[in-house]
């Protein structure tokens, strides 16, 4: 039979076919609908009534015109087509990696993962906690440390973390010196000397291979193996800087120490590093997960988020976070650290990696990329080719006199990129992904012919082998085959909520779209496969891209300039801060370290500005939950000479439009000081104010909230600075990059990379695009009418704690449950519980007022969606009610149980007063797709008491 061809037909045009209104989730009908029950008869009129006129923009976005999803994908397949991507051989703690394909297919490309929120609600959170666990593990015994974090951000500031780890654990009060060898990355020296300035800290870099250089240090850091490819025996160091007090962190790879003797067993105190060679992609140098693992003597004090075990109601094992008093939303200026993310989503990655692969196979990788790297030594050493070092694992240095230039730019001519150390030295670094052909052609870069590679013994130290076992819990034995994998990763993504299962109403988080138009180009191989030290015209793509999506931001925010370095919200915060720093000491105004914040603001602020050597001083919020004029005027007073900066959160965390914020500006520039303005709640501003216009000096932007990075169950993260022209000289700058910042008044790297988690900010670029100027505008105007939807249907049932003028709301609200947990004893953890049984992740819980839900809708939700979720809250409201009456035991009620597993609903034991339908179908509509929880409520104190922070054996847990 002959085949037929069709001529196409075009296709009528869909009545929503634009992207905004994908983006957006209520209709045009669904929209007037809302507004009419919030008492309005257009959006003008209510963001008149909402928006304060003191701070509106007067003039719209200059942005282009919308694309369609696919004329943006088109432009970013033209950009992506301007990388080069050769084999990358250069190292410097960035390695080709093969991603096994059920991992990238079933994580990385899976919104069951990447839409997932970090997990404070544990019972909806088992997945991605025991993947989390198993990160957790594997660090620890890839590292030979008992207690590994859940992550951190990248190994510099993982690096810079350590260091101030070590300076607590001294008890010092003086800051110190902190030694680091110069064999470190210069990404990770230059990111510690970031950090210790503001700490008043004395970074020592110093070669160590021949001992210690005289005087007194808190700790010592050194890199294993060396930046240069050398393997040393740390165990004397170890022991000699522990015979002077100080503490030894290790910047180890953790491919190495599948062959390698563990830092642990050398001495190492601390052991810090990236796990971005567990199958992540290069990513023009991100997002991946560092890593942390101390000692047990440490573990209290270790940085960032941590899994441990606890039970459930049942006795039943459960996953958590733990020691969560160590969060900076809690700890404020407290903290000793301003880390509140972790790059969970590529944790799971490497987690993940590892146990696909399991010990032997990891340990196969390693040894293929230390024989190739073996291979390319011996061919260099026959063809009259120095090698430096003896002792390498997989990189090679190689010593040419006045041709290392030469040797780069012919290896370059062959596909493959080599590191110039210098004029006279060339670095070769193998990995997973280098062949045979690649040494050959590394060789004819040399101009050596050594012919066909002999019996080559690899060349590690015997004394240095590993010999202790890693990887021995089941978990890394049971998944080999990829159906096996593909099982594991569903059943894990099946005990959790994400954005693909409901709306995730989290107030001050922002979980709206990712859009899959938006996360199809970062797995594309032009945005994934270029190393960050790439020459830069193998990356002009990513240039063009990047100096696009801060120009878009710049003009967003109304600031002058923008860097995306900082790859967390933390990280902008804490950039921004050492801006204003450098601003005043440029004015010889160095004794300016007051930093003002409200009593409202974000946790992570008070604990950015102790880390950027600020005194924090506190200002009171009224009543309605502003800034306290008149108390802010008094702290003035008293350190106006002092006043460094004033960081306001804007739309404030208690989700309204404060009317005095450019009060508040005036007040603080007439002092000398600067204003920052969080950036975390910029959603309800785009298209219709600016920060850079109404009074900010500076802002950081949560790419990862306002502008559709996902969350990815707790990271990645980017958290890029806006500033004013006089602050641009002091953005972030990078060693290796001079095109990153300014070179020369830079405060120095914030992040091991030079443009951050560049990898995903083709998100970020897809989304402004495809929404254009009116489509920003109109997502800004939709969180604003979602969230007093949302407050007038939940107001008769719940005390809306604070609204701005005319009785509304910015793009969240606040249900106050104080006074019906006094008069019934339901809390509202018990209500964020029992919202589970409803099949919702829970509002923010007691932030930032104990007692109290904070709920945000996200524009990207549609009416369905808001009214399932206030039905589910009204209910509970009911189910409260009848504990009121009586008509429910005021301890052994839905609400106290929630919540309700299968198991216990199935369970011959059920004794409780109510129904098994009353706990489990509260609603009649959960009964067309009902979520079940794995476990029930989850004992938080008894995890902190009984700290486990590994996988255990479940038989452990028994009893």
């Amino acid at each position: 039979m002959t085949a037929q061809f069709f001529a196409p037909v075009a296709a009528p045009q869909h009545p929503r076919a634009a992207f905004a209104d994908r983006h957006i989730g209520p209709s045009p009908a669904d929209r007037d609908r809302m507004l009419a029950a919030i008492g309005y008869s257009g959006t003008e009129a209510l963001i008149d009534d909402a928006v304060p006129a003191a701070i509106r923009t007067g003039r719209p976005l200059d942005l282009p015109p919308a694309l369609s999803e696919t004329a943006a994908l088109d432009r970013l397949r033209e950009l992506a087509a301007r990388n080069t991507v050769l084999t990358s051989m250069i190292g410097l703690g960035y390695h080709g990696t093969i991603t096994p394909g059920v991992i990238m297919r079933n994580v990385l490309e899976n919104p069951g993962w990447y839409t997932a929120y970090t997990p404070y609600q544990p019972e909806i959170s088992q997945g991605r906690l025991e993947a989390l666990l198993n990160f957790q593990t594997a660090v620890a015994d890839l590292t030979g440390l008992p207690v590994a974090n859940a992550s951190m951000l990248d190994e510099g500031t993982a690096a810079a973390e350590a260091m101030a780890l070590a300076h607590r654990a001294s008890r010092r009060k003086e800051p110190g010196r902190f030694l680091v060898d110069a064999d470190a990355l210069p990404q990770t020296i230059e990111v510690v000397r970031t950090r210790a300035v503001p700490l008043g800290i004395e970074v020592v870099v110093a070669d160590v291979s021949g001992g210690l250089p005289d005087g007194d240090f808190f700790g010592v850091l050194v890199q294993y193996p060396g930046a240069s490819g050398a393997v040393r025996d740390l165990a004397p160091l170890s022991a000699r800087a522990h015979e002077r007090g100080a503490t030894v962190v290790v910047a180890a790879d953790l491919l190495a120490l599948t062959l390698l003797r563990p830092p642990g067993e050398s001495g190492a105190d601390i052991a810090v590093g990236s796990a971005q060679r567990f199958g992540v992609p290069y990513g023009f140098g991100g997002p991946h997960a560092g890593y942390m693992a101390v000692g047990d003597d440490l573990r209290r004090q270790l940085p960032g988020r941590l899994v441990g075990v606890s039970v459930d109601a049942d006795g039943a094992t459960a996953y958590r976070l733990a020691l969560q008093t160590r969060e900076q939303h809690i700890r404020r200026e407290k903290a000793t650290s301003n880390i509140c993310t972790a790059q969970v989503l590529l944790a799971v990655m490497a987690s993940m990696y590892a146990v696909y692969h399991g010990p032997e196979g990891l340990a196969a990788i390693a040894q293929r990329a230390h024989r190739r790297a073996a291979e390319i030594a011996d061919g260099l050493r026959r063809g009259g080719v120095e090698i430096v070092h003896g002792s390498f694992f997989d990189t090679v240095l190689a010593r040419v006199p006045g041709r290392a230039a030469e040797v780069v730019a012919a290896a370059r001519e062959r596909g493959i990129n080599l590191r110039a150390d210098g004029p006279d030295r060339v670095a070769i670094a193998c990995d997973e992904t280098t062949t045979p052909e690649h040494a050959a052609a590394v060789l004819q870069a040399f101009g050596v012919d050594a012919g066909a590679p002999g019996d080559i013994a690899d060349v590690l130290p015997d004394d240095l082998r590993r010999e202790s076992p890693y990887l021995t819990h089941p978990v890394f034995h049971a998944h080999r085959s990829e159906t096996a994998m593909l099982r594991y990763l569903r059943r894990l993504q099946d005990k959790d909520i994400a954005l693909d299962r409901s709306m995730i109403p989290l107030g001050s988080c922002t979980m709206k779209l990712n859009a899959t138009a938006e996360m199809e180009p970062i797995t594309w191989p032009e945005f994934a496969n270029v190393h960050p030290f790439a020459p830069l015209d193998q990356a002009a793509g990513y240039v063009e891209l990047i100096g696009e999506l801060e120009a878009n931001l710049a003009e967003i925010t109304g600031y002058a300039k923008v860097s995306v370095q900082p790859n967390a919200g933390s990280q902008g915060e804490l950039a921004g801060l050492l801006a204003i720093r450098g601003y005043h000491a440029s004015r010889g105004e160095e004794h300016r370290d007051v930093c003002l914040i409200p009593s409202s603001a974000h946790g992570t602020n008070a604990a950015s500005a102790v880390m950027a050597g600020m005194r924090v001083v506190v200002v009171k919020c009224d009543d309605g939950g502003n800034v306290d004029l008149d108390d802010l005027d008094a702290k003035i007073g008293r350190h106006g000479d002092r006043l460094a900066a004033i960081m306001v959160t804007y739309p404030s965390t208690h989700g309204v439009f404060e009317e005095s914020i450019t009060q508040v500006c005036d007040a603080v520039h007439a002092a000398g000081g600067q204003v920052y303005v969080d950036g975390a709640n910029l959603n309800a501003l785009v298209g219709l104010a600016r920060p850079g216009e109404f009074g900010s000096d500076v802002s950081h932007l949560n790419l990862h909230k306002t502008f559709c990075i996902p969350h990815g169950g707790g990271g990645p993260g980017v958290g890029p600075i806006g500033v004013r022209e006089h602050l641009a000289p002091f953005l972030p700058n990078h060693p290796l990059r001079a095109e990153a910042g300014p070179s020369d008044t830079g405060v120095g790297p914030i992040s091991a990379a030079p443009w951050g988690s560049a990898g995903i900010l083709p998100i970020s670029w897809a989304y402004i695009a495809m929404m254009g100027p009116d489509g920003l505008r109109a997502a800004t105007e939709g969180a604003i009418i979602g969230a007093n939807y949302l407050a007038a249907r939940l107001a008769p049932h719940y005390p809306i704690l604070y609204t701005g003028r005319n009785g509304l709301v910015a793009h969240e609200c606040i249900a106050d449950l104080r006074k019906i947990t006094k008069e019934t004893g339901v809390t509202a953890e018990d209500v964020a519980k029992r919202l589970i049984d409803y099949g919702f992740h829970a509002p923010t819980l007691s932030f930032p007022v104990a007692g109290t839900l904070m709920i945000e809708p996200t524009e990207s939700e549609d009416l369905a969606e808001l009214d399932r979720f206030c039905d589910a809250m009204i209910e509970i409201r009911r189910e409260i009610q009848r504990v009121a009456d009586g008509g429910h035991d005021r301890d052994d009620n839905p609400l106290k149980n929630a919540p309700h597993t299968a198991a216990q609903l199935i369970s011959d034991a059920w004794k409780h007063p109510y129904t098994r339908e009353e706990g489990a179908y509260p609603l009649p509509a959960l009964r067309e797709g009902k979520y079940w929880p794995p476990v029930r409520r989850i004992d938080q104190a008894y995890g902190d008491r009984n700290l486990v922070c590994s996988c255990p054996p479940p038989e452990e847990f028994e009893d």
